[in-house]
């Protein structure tokens, strides 16, 4: 568990808000780390899929959770693509903020995916989790639903070719 001691701040659909804002009033708050570069015109494919995962958070709010992904796209962008993807979960812009390069998920021009999870005690902010890559497979059942399939996930970069040759 690691205090943060820095301010973020990020841009909203209500203007600029604070990390401590993303809590909602809440104890607890998972930020999906969604790769969304300044100057990509739209989000990865993969956070996609996990973004369509994500359900209503109604479940995680009624104990104590708050969900938000973070991208550094500017929001105009988040918004268009959160418009096209017909998704209603809260996204905010990390751009002009340390916040991304301070967690790990942006390095130079390389976007990371990934998943932090927060405490908050009164005003203090502490990250008690995080993960990425693989690590987040967990979120995308369609995954799960590709895996059991004859052909699986027929990624470019190997599965496919390794179920293939077994076959």
């Amino acid at each position: 568990m690691v205090k943060v001691t820095k301010s973020y701040t990020f841009h909203s659909d209500s203007g600029a808000v604070s990390l401590l804002d993303l809590f909602e009033g809440r104890r607890q708050l998972i930020v999906y780390h969604f790769t969304f570069g300044p100057t990509w015109d739209a989000g990865c494919d993969g956070c996609s899929w996990v973004a369509d995962a994500m359900t209503h958070p109604a479940h995680l709010n009624a104990r104590d959770i708050s969900l938000v992904m973070v991208s550094r796209a500017p929001l105009e962008k988040l918004q268009r693509y959160k418009k096209r993807m017909g998704w209603n979960l809260p996204w905010v812009s990390s751009c002009g903020s340390d916040f991304n390069t301070d967690f790990g998920v942006s390095v130079g021009d390389e976007e990371i995916p990934g998943v932090s999870v927060f405490l908050r005690n009164e005003s203090d902010i502490f990250r008690t989790y995080h993960t990425g890559k693989c690590g987040l497979e967990h979120l995308g059942s369609h995954w799960t639903y590709l895996d059991l399939a004859p052909y699986g996930r027929q990624e470019k970069w190997g599965r496919l070719a390794t179920r293939m040759a077994a076959v």
